[in-house]
């Protein structure tokens, strides 16, 4: 309690400077080509905030972009003049205290380190806000927009209180105070945008906050890799993974476990007999359910076991999140002769290489709020990667069952799924050549294409 009175002095303490140098940055006028981009969360993890930093960037605004720095942004951005990061401070977990004790206190921390932060920027015509998290990140900016004279635009991804939803149950005290919030405050914004048509309807609907769709599209480098870059990347994988090593070794030709170089001509070839690579990305939070994923495997396994035409696997789930450990120590107990499973955490360049590289890719989101869809099958999408994916209410806005790849409900769909997409692999006639080749044909457009057409009239006519 004592922490928590310390925390609301400090605020009261500060907030008459704060306002004070607010009412100084707005007298002396807002920049009209400067914005602020606020991720209450990991920059490196938050792919769509970059890309609108660098879309933004690319239209001749400075960029501020605010978050925590726990991972490395993507090297275009991080090489952008027109772009600051700003790091703000991660206040680590509390261990003393209850829990609503501990989350108050957190989010006073938060308001007032944020607000600070924001108070000596310079000023900024808008503040991009990704929600969630949006407590209290929608006041403060909010807050700081009437100050200042900015105009707050919110990306909803999601529902911050479904995702709370997940650990403690709908109708905790917690999970109804940020619903209140979310839902009261939201309102408050300038602009909105949102990630699905449902999500719009609802917004509208339930909380009548008035959205436009902008669907994830994948960044321009997220694209089919050639075959040289595919094997510097397994080579560079194989120093630290042993699933991408080579099982023998030859003088005359450098080798991964799916491909060989010659050391004369250095022509790169596939292997023949090579395993087929799957790869997942991953949160590791309560909304992906990879015990799914690995009695796919399971039962993928007693097939090659059975004599079935199906080749050797490497499974890479990449990622970073609290559930990491758990399901690492499951797939410790797994005893697979055929499948090989790791889960590493790639640097951002290394991440659409391996996409590009791979031969299918297995998506198990299931939205808390059932109104999101994964980015992370945006970007095998770019890659041109088929996809199989766990099926929610909203899903077909992307995944077209049968087209660009499959959708399944539980492990037994999932397994057959498997087993019909590898069967006597690689076969270039075979489904998953068909769906590749159709992800080739679409010809989508790129998040900068996409995001000229919808985003910048908005702001532009604000």
């Amino acid at each position: 309690m004592a922490a928590f009175c310390v925390a609301l002095l400090s605020l009261a303490l500060l907030l008459p400077l704060l306002l004070l140098g607010g009412w100084q940055r707005w007298r002396r006028g807002r920049a009209a080509r400067h914005v602020v981009v606020v991720v209450l969360g990991d920059l490196g993890r938050s792919p769509r905030m970059q890309y609108h930093a660098l879309s933004l960037a690319k239209c001749g605004f400075s960029v501020t972009l605010m978050g925590f720095c726990h991972s490395k942004p993507h090297s275009e951005l991080l090489q952008n003049d027109r772009i600051k990061i700003v790091k703000l401070t991660d206040l680590q977990r509390i261990a003393v205290g209850p829990q609503v004790l501990r989350y108050g206190i957190k989010v006073v921390f938060q308001a007032v380190h944020l607000l600070w932060k924001l108070m000596w920027r310079e000023p900024a015509a808008y503040i991009f806000l990704q929600n969630p998290p949006g407590l209290p990140a929608i006041v403060v900016c909010w807050l700081l927009g009437l100050l200042c004279g900015s105009q707050l635009l919110i990306d909803w991804h999601n529902y911050g209180y479904s995702i709370m939803a997940l650990a403690h149950g709908s109708t905790h005290p917690l999970v109804l105070l940020a619903k209140w919030y979310e839902k009261l405050f939201g309102r408050l914004s300038h602009l909105n945008l949102c990630v699905t048509n449902a999500m719009r309807e609802d917004l509208a609907e339930n909380w009548h906050i008035r959205a436009v769709t902008v669907y994830d599209k994948p960044a321009s480098f997220f694209e089919e890799t050639p075959l040289d870059l595919q094997h510097e990347l397994f080579m560079k994988l194989g120093h630290t993974l042993s699933p991408f090593r080579a099982s023998t070794e030859h003088p005359a030709v450098e080798r991964s476990a799916f491909t060989e170089r010659d050391a004369r001509s250095r022509v790169v070839t596939r292997l023949r007999g090579r395993p087929a690579l799957l790869v997942s990305s991953t949160s590791w939070t309560e909304d992906e359910d990879f015990s799914i994923l690995l009695e796919a495997l399971e039962k993928y396994e007693q097939q090659v076991s059975d004599g079935d035409s199906l080749p050797a696997l490497v499974c890479v789930i990449t990622g970073k999140g609290p559930l990491k450990e758990h399901y690492g120590h499951l797939i410790g107990q797994k005893h697979l002769q055929h499948i090989q499973v790791c889960t590493p955490w790639l640097e951002a360049e290394d991440y659409p290489l391996l996409l590009g590289s791979a031969d299918l890719g297995v998506c198990l989101h299931k939205s808390s709020s059932g109104l999101d869809l994964p980015m992370k099958v945006v970007d095998m999408f770019g890659c041109c990667l088929p996809v199989c994916a766990v099926n929610f209410k909203c899903l077909h806005e992307l995944v077209k069952h049968g087209e660009n790849g499959l959708v399944f409900k539980d492990s037994e769909e999932l397994a057959a799924q498997l087993q019909m997409l590898f069967s006597k692999f690689p076969d270039p006639t075979g489904k998953l050549n068909q769906f590749r080749k159709n992800l080739r044909q679409s010809e989508q457009p790129r998040w900068d294409e996409s995001w000229r057409r919808t985003v910048l009239p908005l702001i532009t006519d604000m």
